[in-house]
């Protein structure tokens, strides 16, 4: 049996096809950009760029199964009452919400919307988005980003849950909406279309791309990433690495107490029930920018460089300032400077600061969940592009003092594909026994603390 999986990033997405009852290999079909546009001072996503490469890509694939979408979070579409989009999706990076996060945490505190929700306090949570979107108050539904192209495949409306657990709306112990805290920051969750789970039959396409049924998958990227963890045992963390990091554990249940909020900490949703422990760590964005900006698109000469310097600076990967695009390396040199350490003269040392940085940014995420939640690990596995980095694989084994399993790199869509086929009776078990399948089967690169 053949399956699509509809993989989007923030930089791009691709349509890979795969049968996991087979092997976890995949192949790619279809990849295109994900440029965002600026208009009078906001930034939006192009939407509907991405939906026509979206049909474009299963076009691609030929015949398939089922296929499933998921994305990044907390963004989201407005539809009238006609069904009709009322304008393009604002992007996460856009800086409206600066001006009303003050008064969604004057109508309730922090403390209270994260002893609720769980999710990490962030200036692009969709709470504030909402708070900050005058168009919201004439929407019929609000719809997340995967669940608006589904819709627009099948015609069906939904809201996958481990997508939903990131807007800060959602209770994380219920897997319900937390009305009450909605209601106090002046949101109606009632335009969110009915939840459903990963596994769920959200529709079936039109007949031009084959009547295929579309599954919910993990949606959000991440809760699709790990559950393509190629773990044999519980006792692990992970960092889903790529334009971001994500770097946690995972448990059974939420931890919402007033010391995971200040650490940082968020609680979302994953496959079957679990729930992704995790702090959000700003990842290879940074040296994707200083690449950007120095007009080097090949990153391989500058690991290799890198790989041949010590250690110099240390900067904080999640300083407000490393956000937005524009000069990065101007931006690194600054912190460098305030903070009385060696400034980078070249790009390879500017590369060797970013992924030091970024591994010791994972030591101390994953210390702090562990000390929080009380989950125990013996080996950290690192999936998503990062797990191609061999040398941020090494200094991440070096810093956090534990074996460092790489792989896999496709980890998102072989998520997305798994759930699709276990749905769809091509697999049966959990993710136990999804995950020794993949182990077995493509057994992840080692990286050793010394």
């Amino acid at each position: 049996m053949r399956f699509a999986a509809v993989d989007l990033g923030a930089s791009g997405g691709r349509v890979m096809v795969g049968d996991p009852a087979r092997g976890p290999d995949l192949t790619e079909v279809h990849r295109f950009p994900n440029r965002p546009v600026e208009v009078a001072g906001t930034l939006y996503w192009d939407i509907l760029a991405l939906y026509r490469e979206v049909r474009e890509g299963l076009r691609a694939a030929g015949p398939v199964d089922a296929a499933g979408i998921d994305s990044w979070a907390v963004d989201y579409g407005l539809l009238g009452e006609d069904g009709a989009l009322l304008g393009n999706p604002v992007h996460y990076r856009d800086r409206r919400t600066e001006h009303v996060i003050g008064e969604v945490l004057a109508k309730i505190p922090a403390s209270e919307l994260y002893a609720a929700t769980g999710i990490q306090f962030l200036p692009f949570n969709t709470v504030f988005q909402l708070a900050a979107d005058r168009r919201a108050a004439d929407a019929a539904r609000i719809v997340l980003i995967p669940d608006l192209l589904t819709y627009w495949l099948t015609g069906e409306l939904g809201t996958e849950r481990t997508n939903a657990s990131t807007t800060a709306l959602l209770d994380p112990r219920t897997g319900g909406w937390a009305t009450g805290v909605a209601a106090r920051a002046g949101l109606d969750v009632g335009g969110f279309p009915p939840l459903r789970s990963p596994g769920e039959r959200a529709g079936t396409t039109d007949p031009e791309l084959g009547s295929v049924p579309v599954y919910a998958v993990g949606s959000h990227d991440t809760a699709s990433a790990v559950a393509a963890i190629p773990a044999t045992t519980d006792r692990f963390g992970y960092i889903s690495s790529g334009t971001w990091s994500l770097v946690g554990v995972e448990l059974t249940a939420p931890v919402l107490t007033e010391e995971s909020r200040k650490a940082g900490f968020t609680n979302e949703l994953g496959v079957d029930g679990t729930v992704r422990y995790l702090r959000n760590v700003t990842g290879l964005w940074l040296l994707q920018e200083c690449q950007r900006v120095w007009g080097v698109p090949e990153v391989a000469p500058l690991l290799r460089a890198a790989a041949e310097l010590p250690r110099r600076s240390i900067v904080d990967v999640n300083d407000p300032r490393f956000l937005p695009p524009g000069d990065m390396p101007g931006r690194i040199a600054a912190c460098c400077r305030e903070t009385g350490q060696p400034v980078p003269r070249d790009p390879a040392e500017f590369t060797r600061c970013v992924l030091d940085s970024l591994a010791e940014a994972y030591r101390r995420a994953l210390a702090d969940a562990v000390r929080l939640s009380g989950k125990e690990i013996d080996v950290v596995h690192v999936v998503g592009g990062g797990a191609r980095n061999a040398l941020l694989c090494r200094l991440t084994a070096r810093a956090c003092g534990l074996p460092v399993l790489a792989g896999p790199v496709e980890a998102t869509a072989l998520g997305n594909v798994l759930v699709q086929a276990r749905a769809h009776g091509a697999l049966t078990g959990g993710l136990d026994t999804l995950r020794a399948r993949i182990a077995r089967a493509s057994p992840p690169r080692r990286y050793d603390p010394r």
